[in-house]
């Protein structure tokens, strides 16, 4: 099955969280109206400020790389760092077709095979692709400095 063919911004009751929550691929519209996930996005995207001399430094960087968010709608750190990760990438203008969007259930998985290879373990995961496809690097959970300047470092790497 492509991706073209499945449901986008999918909803499912987990059992696993006995709630409703996204699953599979989304765009960004359906996060962030997502009820659950909407609460917390609009005042964190809002109140964000990303570091100026790291978003300086990643303007000069950032070509044609790809991104893929593998995030929870039921989980804390998706609902904080989601929103500041695309407060980051709006600033950087990031073309919002090199973000993919991928959301699991409370058991970290996805359907139809979305998440093959990822190795994901924890949410959200960040992941930097570059134009070939070859990962670059990823920031798991949460930065271990600031989203920026995690996503700074990945790009300094190659």
């Amino acid at each position: 099955m492509n991706v073209s063919a499945q449901e986008v911004n999918k909803k499912i009751h987990d059992e696993a969280k006995n709630k409703d929550v996204l699953i599979n691929v989304c765009t960004r519209e359906g996060v962030v109206t997502f009820p659950e996930f909407k609460e917390m996005y609009d005042p964190l995207y809002t109140s964000y400020t990303p570091d100026s001399a790291a978003m300086a430094e990643l303007k000069k960087l950032v070509k044609k790389e790809k991104i893929k968010i593998v995030f929870g709608s039921w989980c804390g750190d998706s609902k904080v760092n989601v929103p500041h990760f695309f407060k980051i990438l709006d600033e950087l203008q990031f073309p919002g077709k090199s973000v993919e969007i991928i959301a699991v259930d409370g058991h970290k998985k996805a359907e139809n095979n979305l998440l093959n290879g990822l190795d994901i373990t924890r949410v959200p995961t960040f992941i930097v692709f570059d134009k070939k496809g070859n990962e670059m690097g990823r920031i798991t959970e949460g930065p271990k400095t600031t989203l920026e300047g995690d996503l700074l470092a990945i790009y300094k790497k190659k």
